[in-house]
């Protein structure tokens, strides 16, 4: 420990200007503004004591309502594979007019105010909205829904899923179509084998970021889901109750299992992506 200290403070083996002051500001800003706040966060449902915690692990609305955040974040993750593939796909490969306002149209879920994205698909997705309408007459309910919060879940995690697949997509060399077609591989193989196997670290990577957006998303969500407990409440708007009820601990209980389903589904992915890769020298 000491000599690993000793060989930080001189600077190691690196030649770059200012690099034990430039280390040493990125390690305390990143200790101040992430690693506290979490830390915090972890240690603020034990502070009235272990009972307290255990009364607010029996609490079925919280269990109902982190059910609904992670079943409808797992779903809207899966429905925005084969969407961001087919999107990446296009921004890459295809040569269709339009093709940069699409583009630019991919990042809109990023940039607009997330309670702007629900109150447009509550809007357009309410019995009487454009799209909704139509929709109720053939017996399909999506706003107010678990329905509307998946559609909801979907747009906000579009974004993530097409910007990690596009650049792997883009370094695919052309040259391993041609040759699998020269092989005698059939479309269906070369589509299976050559395009989709070194793209599937990064669905997984795309799939984890997703899902864990999801679980944390709040207000594109909360317009179109009725929030009705025990069927369309979510876990972050349960928070938001909690802290009107005064209820600091239950808040902060909800808020650590969400933290930690989120660090655990990441590592999970992790795991899962390192697993699968077809890059590495296991492969």
């Amino acid at each position: 420990m000491k000599k690993a200290f000793a060989l930080f403070w001189q600077g190691g083996d690196s030649t770059l200007p200012g690099y034990r002051l430039s280390l040493t500001v990125t390690l305390v800003w990143t200790g101040f503004f992430i690693i506290l706040p979490l830390f915090a966060l972890a240690l603020r449902p034990w502070q009235n004591g272990f009972g307290m915690v255990l009364n607010e692990l029996h609490d079925t609305r919280m269990f109902a309502a982190l059910w609904t955040s992670f079943s409808s974040a797992v779903a809207a993750a899966l429905l925005n594979i084969p969407l961001g593939l087919f999107l990446a796909w296009m921004l890459v490969r295809g040569h269709l007019p339009g093709r940069k306002m699409a583009d630019a149209l991919i990042d809109l879920p990023l940039a607009i105010p997330t309670a702007v994205s629900g109150i447009t698909l509550a809007t357009l997705y309410s019995p009487r909205g454009w799209l909704g309408a139509p929709l109720s007459k053939i017996g399909i309910d999506v706003a107010y829904t678990r329905t509307g919060i998946v559609l909801a879940l979907m747009f906000v995690g579009l974004p993530f899923m097409v910007r990690t697949i596009e650049p792997v997509l883009k370094n695919l060399p052309h040259e391993l179509e041609e040759a699998a077609r020269l092989l005698g591989a059939r479309p269906r193989q070369v589509i299976g084998r050559v395009l989709l196997a070194p793209l599937i670290p990064t669905v997984i990577t795309g799939f984890g970021l997703a899902f864990a957006r999801g679980m944390g998303e709040y207000g594109s969500v909360i317009f179109i889901a009725g929030n009705q407990p025990f069927k369309s409440e979510i876990a972050p708007l349960l928070i938001v109750v909690r802290l009107q009820e005064f209820d600091y601990s239950g808040a902060t209980a909800i808020a650590l299992i969400l933290l930690l389903i989120s660090f655990l589904s990441l590592i999970f992915v992790g795991a899962v992506r390192k697993k699968l890769s077809v890059w590495t020298s296991a492969s």
